[in-house]
């Protein structure tokens, strides 16, 4: 028998899903699964409700004809329905994790009846061991931060394994905090946290029921998305249910436990420094392949950084000078203007930002007089298979003013060559010093040394 499964403001495109409404959709109970999205829940009253003067929201049942009632007992049901769904059925409702939003009074004549938010409708659990009491939702603080520094708990578990499928592509706008700093590792799992150790996703036991808490992922297309959630939830069901273990259990060894617990404390180990030595050639790749940034990207932090990094490789002293930066060089000094597009040529506008720049510097006396662009353009196109890269007006300013006019991919074969493995002590002072004079003496577009 096929499980039933429903998303509430969740855009899942799948055939087994189907799409229900928080306020009249069918009873959670009658489901196997439930896909909650909870941030428009609150659309609700916040459209429809002004903010009151001390900046809150309410709703008075005796003038409202019926609002604030019909609210409190429809998220009343909710909450039952869900609380059957978990504790009941075994079943599994996975919610995405956003702060709790603005809520709701509803005030009667003997005052604040009931306080609802967003996510007023989960059940409540309580959780207790021998030092710990977990008691959700009422003591859960889903406090608002946004991020993408996403650190896994590497716990093997269906939702984890959901998450890292889309790593890279998640943010989350809430972190989930306790208000008693109970340790939520005892009483349920914590599948990711951000870098400073706040619980972005976790999933909590109610008996044999899961409630799964995520983070929202973007760029990720609902099907794709639908796919991957009904893979874990699927997995999720037959999984056992979670049970922290006793203070007590140590004390009943079993004759196998210690040497597996010694293999795999030993993996564990080997895993760490493999992980280490991973990230520290990461790192040594990076560095190595910097400069071949300057050939695809055109973002000021991407393409600057990649050709400051070439020319120092050929020996030039770089400064900073505003948008523009200077190079030094026995062979002489220049303003460096670089320009980079994914259209198919550089224009006019780059050509004349580099000669105001030099032009102030030939009138104060106070910099260099030499001018140099490096232009990158089709940078989604293969270097070798891009037109010409800048217009033939840009040539013709470039040489009447006696500018250096070179593409990222010229500087790159230069760059390229002086790197070569051949070179087992790297270019000699001779051959640096002929590929910076050719630099620095070229007017109009430069096309190599010999």
């Amino acid at each position: 028998m096929k499980p039933i499964l429903a998303a509430i403001n969740w855009q899942l495109e799948h055939s087994e899903i189907s799409p229900a409404d928080f306020f009249e959709g069918p009873s959670f109970s009658a489901l196997d699964v439930l896909f909650v999205d909870p941030r428009p829940i609150s659309d609700r009253w916040t459209y429809d409700l002004p903010v009151e003067k001390d900046g809150a929201r309410r709703t008075y049942t005796d003038s409202d004809r019926g609002f604030g009632r019909v609210i409190t007992k429809i998220f009343h049901r909710r909450r039952d329905e869900a609380s059957d769904l978990l504790q009941k059925a075994g079943g599994l409702i996975v919610c995405r994790l956003h702060p709790r939003g603005e809520r709701l009074e509803i005030v009667s004549k003997e005052g604040v009846e009931e306080h609802i938010d967003r996510y007023s409708w989960l059940p409540s659990v309580s959780l207790v061991d021998k030092q710990h009491q977990l008691n959700f939702p009422s003591n859960a603080r889903f406090i608002p931060r946004r991020g993408s520094d996403i650190v896994f708990e590497d716990t093997g578990t269906p939702f984890e394994d959901y998450l890292r499928q889309f790593a890279g592509r998640i943010t989350y706008s809430a972190v989930y905090q306790d208000i008693l700093s109970t340790p939520i590792g005892r009483f349920a799992t914590v599948l990711a946290r951000n870098r400073v150790g706040d619980v972005i996703a976790a999933q909590i036991p109610y008996n044999e029921g899961l409630l799964v808490l995520l983070p929202s992922v973007e760029r990720v297309s609902p099907a794709e998305e639908a796919l991957a959630l009904i893979r874990a939830a699927t997995r999720a069901t037959l999984r056992p249910g979670f049970f922290s273990q006793p203070d007590w259990l140590p004390s009943y060894p079993l004759p196998s436990e210690d040497s597996l617990r010694d293999e795999l404390a030993g993996l564990i180990s080997r895993r760490d420094k493999l992980s280490e030595k991973i990230e520290e050639i990461t790192e040594k790749l990076r560095v190595a392949t910097r400069y071949k940034r300057m050939l695809y990207t055109h973002g000021r932090f991407s393409v600057v950084p990649a050709v400051t990094d070439s020319l120092r490789v050929l020996g030039f002293e770089v400064e900073e000078s505003g948008r523009d930066f200077i190079v030094r060089c026995d062979e002489g000094d220049a303003v460096v203007s670089v320009a980079a597009t994914d259209s198919a040529a550089v224009g006019l506008p780059a050509y004349r930002h580099l000669l105001d720049h030099v032009d102030r510097a030939r009138t104060s006396g106070e910099g260099p007089e030499k001018g140099i662009l490096v232009v990158s353009a089709s940078c989604s196109i293969d270097p070798k298979r891009r037109p010409t890269e800048f217009t033939p007006q840009v040539l013709r300013g470039c040489k009447s003013q006696g500018f250096c006019l070179i593409t990222t991919y010229a500087l790159y074969k230069i760059v390229q060559r002086v790197l070569a493995p051949d070179k087992k002590r790297g270019a000699s002072a001779k051959d640096l010093s002929g590929i910076r004079r050719a630099i620095i003496e070229c007017d109009g577009e430069f096309r190599g040394v010999s």
